[in-house]
């Protein structure tokens, strides 16, 4: 229980990035790059993806040259498998590329600014997949819909919920392509 001082002593309050207590608090980093990492890992945390992606992203966004990854490592106090793993992730679906360094000899990794790139990269990488293996899966959907112990009434309401989601993959995948090409 609390006594009576400690019940009027604020909480601490959770860092604008709501980092773990395990991580080391991000002291190096400007209210710019600290501001801009709390909206990445916003929507990071939107589209399901981990909030160190959110990080690593907002860094290099905020920061006006590219970084190598000991620097992004450093700078968010990640361990080297988050950054990797992020770097590689980010890489994939095209927010983040090697920057051309002159003379370098370590690789650095730049932000990629462009809205529909972004879109289009993550649409390619997470979107298409998820509607190329859903065809196996709805046909198994609808084989045990018959299988069922709903009585009569109840299934032909889980029937009709089936075959509106057979409508929306169908439709997804006739508005995908026109939406890359839109993107493209």
């Amino acid at each position: 229980m609390r006594s009576a001082a400690n019940a009027t002593a604020p909480h601490p309050r959770p860092s604008v990035l709501g980092g773990a207590a395990h991580r080391a608090p991000r002291a190096g980093l400007t209210t710019f790059e600290r501001e801009t990492l709390a909206v990445f890992v916003g929507l990071a945390r939107v589209v399901g993806l981990p909030k160190s992606y959110g990080e690593i992203y907002g860094l290099l966004y905020a920061s006006a040259g590219p970084l190598n990854f000991g620097d992004i490592q450093a700078r968010l106090s990640l361990s080297k498998g988050s950054v990797s793993q992020g770097i590689r992730a980010l890489r994939a679906v095209g927010a983040v590329r090697l920057a051309d360094i002159a003379g370098g000899d370590r690789k650095h990794f730049e932000p990629e600014t462009e809205l529909r790139k972004l879109v289009g990269g993550f649409l390619r990488e997470s979107i298409r997949p998820h509607l190329d293996g859903s065809d196996r899966r709805l046909a198994a959907v609808g084989g045990h819909l018959g299988a069922s112990p709903a009585g009569p009434a109840e299934r032909k309401v889980l029937q009709a919920r089936f075959d509106k989601l057979v409508r929306w993959h169908k439709q997804g995948r006739a508005v995908l392509p026109w939406i890359e090409k839109f993107l493209g």
